[in-house]
Protein backbone atom coordinates (compact mmCIF):
# COMPACT_ATOMS: atom_id res chain seq x y z
CA UNK A 1 0.00 0.00 0.00
CA UNK A 2 2.81 2.31 1.27
CA UNK A 3 4.77 1.79 -2.22
CA UNK A 4 1.43 2.03 -4.37
CA UNK A 5 1.54 6.17 -2.66
CA UNK A 6 5.09 6.17 -3.59
CA UNK A 7 7.14 3.63 -5.52
CA UNK A 8 10.63 5.63 -4.77
CA UNK A 9 10.21 4.87 -1.40
CA UNK A 10 11.60 1.28 -2.64
CA UNK A 11 14.80 2.86 -2.86
CA UNK A 12 15.44 4.73 0.86
CA UNK A 13 17.39 3.75 3.08
CA UNK A 14 17.11 4.65 7.10
CA UNK A 15 19.21 8.07 8.00
CA UNK A 16 23.15 7.02 7.55
CA UNK A 17 22.48 4.44 5.30
CA UNK A 18 21.87 1.55 7.88
CA UNK A 19 19.19 -0.04 5.83
CA UNK A 20 17.19 0.04 3.48
CA UNK A 21 13.94 -1.58 3.22
CA UNK A 22 14.91 -4.40 1.07
CA UNK A 23 17.70 -4.64 3.86
CA UNK A 24 15.09 -5.50 6.89
CA UNK A 25 12.86 -7.56 4.40
CA UNK A 26 15.81 -9.83 3.74
CA UNK A 27 16.67 -10.04 6.84
CA UNK A 28 13.38 -11.05 7.91
CA UNK A 29 12.85 -13.63 5.46
CA UNK A 30 9.91 -11.39 3.98
CA UNK A 31 10.29 -13.24 0.37
CA UNK A 32 6.93 -11.53 -0.68
CA UNK A 33 7.97 -8.25 0.23
CA UNK A 34 11.74 -8.53 -0.96
CA UNK A 35 10.43 -9.42 -4.63
CA UNK A 36 8.14 -7.14 -4.43
CA UNK A 37 10.80 -3.93 -3.28
CA UNK A 38 13.19 -5.54 -6.19
CA UNK A 39 10.10 -5.12 -8.87
CA UNK A 40 9.73 -1.42 -7.82
CA UNK A 41 12.92 -0.37 -8.08
CA UNK A 42 14.85 -1.26 -5.41
CA UNK A 43 18.89 -1.99 -5.90
CA UNK A 44 19.57 -5.82 -5.10
CA UNK A 45 23.11 -5.03 -4.64
CA UNK A 46 22.79 -1.74 -2.88
CA UNK A 47 24.98 -2.05 0.49
CA UNK A 48 24.23 -0.89 4.20
CA UNK A 49 27.04 1.30 5.86
CA UNK A 50 28.88 -1.96 6.94
CA UNK A 51 29.01 -3.07 3.36
CA UNK A 52 26.32 -5.78 3.78
CA UNK A 53 23.68 -6.56 1.05
CA UNK A 54 20.24 -7.77 1.27
CA UNK A 55 21.92 -11.69 -0.25
CA UNK A 56 24.54 -11.50 3.05
CA UNK A 57 21.43 -10.57 5.34
CA UNK A 58 19.26 -13.23 3.99
CA UNK A 59 22.27 -15.57 3.97
CA UNK A 60 23.11 -14.60 7.83
CA UNK A 61 19.75 -15.42 8.76
CA UNK A 62 19.24 -18.45 6.63
CA UNK A 63 16.55 -17.31 4.38
CA UNK A 64 16.73 -19.57 1.71
CA UNK A 65 13.62 -18.54 0.01
CA UNK A 66 15.10 -14.78 -0.32
CA UNK A 67 18.59 -16.19 -1.55
CA UNK A 68 16.47 -17.43 -4.75
CA UNK A 69 14.60 -14.32 -5.14
CA UNK A 70 17.64 -11.98 -4.98
CA UNK A 71 19.11 -14.14 -7.57
CA UNK A 72 16.59 -14.27 -9.96
CA UNK A 73 16.88 -10.41 -10.03
CA UNK A 74 20.88 -10.80 -10.60
CA UNK A 75 22.52 -10.11 -7.23
CA UNK A 76 25.75 -10.11 -6.85
CA UNK A 77 27.10 -13.07 -4.84
CA UNK A 78 30.91 -11.86 -4.92
CA UNK A 79 30.82 -9.06 -2.79
CA UNK A 80 32.04 -9.03 0.54
CA UNK A 81 31.45 -6.65 3.58
CA UNK A 82 33.57 -3.47 4.53
CA UNK A 83 34.23 -4.28 8.30
CA UNK A 84 35.47 -8.23 7.83
CA UNK A 85 35.39 -8.89 3.87
CA UNK A 86 32.77 -11.68 4.66
CA UNK A 87 31.05 -12.56 1.33
CA UNK A 88 27.42 -13.76 1.60
CA UNK A 89 28.28 -18.10 1.70
CA UNK A 90 30.75 -17.02 4.64
CA UNK A 91 27.73 -15.60 6.47
CA UNK A 92 25.74 -18.52 5.94
CA UNK A 93 28.86 -20.64 6.92
CA UNK A 94 29.01 -19.02 10.20
CA UNK A 95 25.04 -19.76 11.09
CA UNK A 96 25.18 -23.19 9.39
CA UNK A 97 23.15 -22.67 6.88
CA UNK A 98 23.67 -25.03 4.04
CA UNK A 99 20.81 -24.96 1.71
CA UNK A 100 21.51 -20.89 1.31
CA UNK A 101 25.49 -21.53 0.71
CA UNK A 102 23.93 -24.33 -1.83
CA UNK A 103 22.22 -21.90 -3.72
CA UNK A 104 24.92 -18.83 -3.09
CA UNK A 105 27.41 -21.25 -5.37
CA UNK A 106 25.31 -22.90 -7.57
CA UNK A 107 26.62 -20.42 -10.69
CA UNK A 108 29.82 -21.90 -10.17
CA UNK A 109 29.15 -25.79 -9.85
CA UNK A 110 30.34 -26.91 -13.31
CA UNK A 111 26.87 -29.42 -14.72
CA UNK A 112 28.18 -32.38 -16.33
CA UNK A 113 29.40 -31.61 -19.74
CA UNK A 114 27.59 -33.62 -22.89
CA UNK A 115 30.45 -35.09 -23.73
CA UNK A 116 31.31 -36.67 -20.48
CA UNK A 117 27.79 -38.77 -21.35
CA UNK A 118 28.02 -39.04 -24.98
CA UNK A 119 32.41 -39.70 -25.42
CA UNK A 120 33.50 -37.89 -28.65
CA UNK A 121 35.90 -39.52 -31.36
CA UNK A 122 37.73 -36.63 -32.09
CA UNK A 123 40.60 -35.39 -29.79
CA UNK A 124 40.14 -31.84 -29.83
CA UNK A 125 36.53 -32.08 -28.85
CA UNK A 126 37.62 -33.75 -25.66
CA UNK A 127 40.19 -31.55 -25.14
CA UNK A 128 37.58 -28.99 -25.21
CA UNK A 129 35.30 -30.17 -23.06
CA UNK A 130 38.50 -31.26 -20.39
CA UNK A 131 39.74 -26.89 -20.66
CA UNK A 132 36.26 -26.30 -19.48
CA UNK A 133 35.44 -28.61 -17.03
CA UNK A 134 39.10 -27.33 -15.39
CA UNK A 135 38.31 -23.59 -16.02
CA UNK A 136 34.90 -24.09 -13.87
CA UNK A 137 36.43 -26.39 -11.11
CA UNK A 138 39.17 -23.22 -10.84
CA UNK A 139 36.57 -20.75 -10.25
CA UNK A 140 34.43 -22.61 -7.82
CA UNK A 141 37.30 -23.41 -5.76
CA UNK A 142 38.00 -19.56 -6.19
CA UNK A 143 35.10 -18.59 -4.93
CA UNK A 144 34.46 -21.18 -2.15
CA UNK A 145 37.70 -20.75 -0.86
CA UNK A 146 37.94 -16.81 -1.00
CA UNK A 147 38.81 -15.53 2.46
CA UNK A 148 37.52 -13.11 4.79
CA UNK A 149 39.79 -10.65 7.41
CA UNK A 150 42.61 -13.10 8.43
CA UNK A 151 42.50 -15.25 6.27
CA UNK A 152 38.97 -17.23 7.66
CA UNK A 153 37.32 -19.29 4.92
CA UNK A 154 33.66 -20.37 4.70
CA UNK A 155 35.36 -23.57 6.00
CA UNK A 156 36.88 -22.57 9.01
CA UNK A 157 33.56 -20.82 10.43
CA UNK A 158 31.49 -23.68 9.65
CA UNK A 159 34.08 -25.99 11.73
CA UNK A 160 34.22 -23.77 14.50
CA UNK A 161 30.53 -23.36 15.33
CA UNK A 162 29.87 -27.32 14.98
CA UNK A 163 27.74 -27.16 11.66
CA UNK A 164 29.28 -30.84 9.96
CA UNK A 165 26.55 -30.60 7.38
CA UNK A 166 28.07 -27.31 5.81
CA UNK A 167 31.50 -28.40 6.37
CA UNK A 168 30.66 -31.50 4.53
CA UNK A 169 29.21 -29.29 1.72
CA UNK A 170 32.11 -27.05 2.00
CA UNK A 171 34.95 -29.86 1.31
CA UNK A 172 32.51 -31.91 -1.35
CA UNK A 173 32.76 -28.43 -3.46
CA UNK A 174 36.46 -28.13 -3.00
CA UNK A 175 36.91 -25.59 0.18
CA UNK A 176 40.66 -25.95 0.63
CA UNK A 177 40.49 -27.73 4.60
CA UNK A 178 45.01 -26.59 4.55
CA UNK A 179 43.99 -22.97 4.24
CA UNK A 180 46.05 -21.48 7.19
CA UNK A 181 44.42 -17.76 8.72
CA UNK A 182 46.84 -15.09 9.09
CA UNK A 183 48.94 -13.42 11.70
CA UNK A 184 46.90 -9.87 11.11
CA UNK A 185 43.26 -8.85 11.21
CA UNK A 186 40.60 -7.53 12.66
CA UNK A 187 37.89 -10.46 13.33
CA UNK A 188 37.18 -12.12 16.70
CA UNK A 189 37.05 -15.55 15.21
CA UNK A 190 40.95 -15.97 14.97
CA UNK A 191 41.34 -18.75 17.36
CA UNK A 192 45.65 -18.00 16.51
CA UNK A 193 47.78 -17.49 13.32
CA UNK A 194 48.62 -20.38 11.02
CA UNK A 195 45.01 -22.26 11.99
CA UNK A 196 43.55 -24.83 9.36
CA UNK A 197 40.28 -25.52 9.71
CA UNK A 198 41.17 -28.89 11.57
CA UNK A 199 42.16 -26.48 14.72
CA UNK A 200 38.76 -24.94 14.24
CA UNK A 201 37.01 -28.30 14.33
CA UNK A 202 38.45 -29.71 17.18
CA UNK A 203 37.22 -26.22 18.73
CA UNK A 204 33.94 -26.69 17.08
CA UNK A 205 33.86 -30.65 18.17
CA UNK A 206 33.20 -32.15 14.69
Amino acid sequence: MLLDCNPCLAKYSTFGGLNSPLHFAAAKGHNEIVALLLENGADVNSRNYCGQTALMQACRYGHWEVVQTLQLFRCNVTRADYLSGRTAHIFAAVNGHARCIRLVVADFVPSAPFEAMHPQTEDDNGDASNMKNKLDHSALSKFVNKAADGGITALHMAALNGYFDCVQLLVDIHANVSAVTFHYGTTMDLIGAGSTPLHYAACGGI
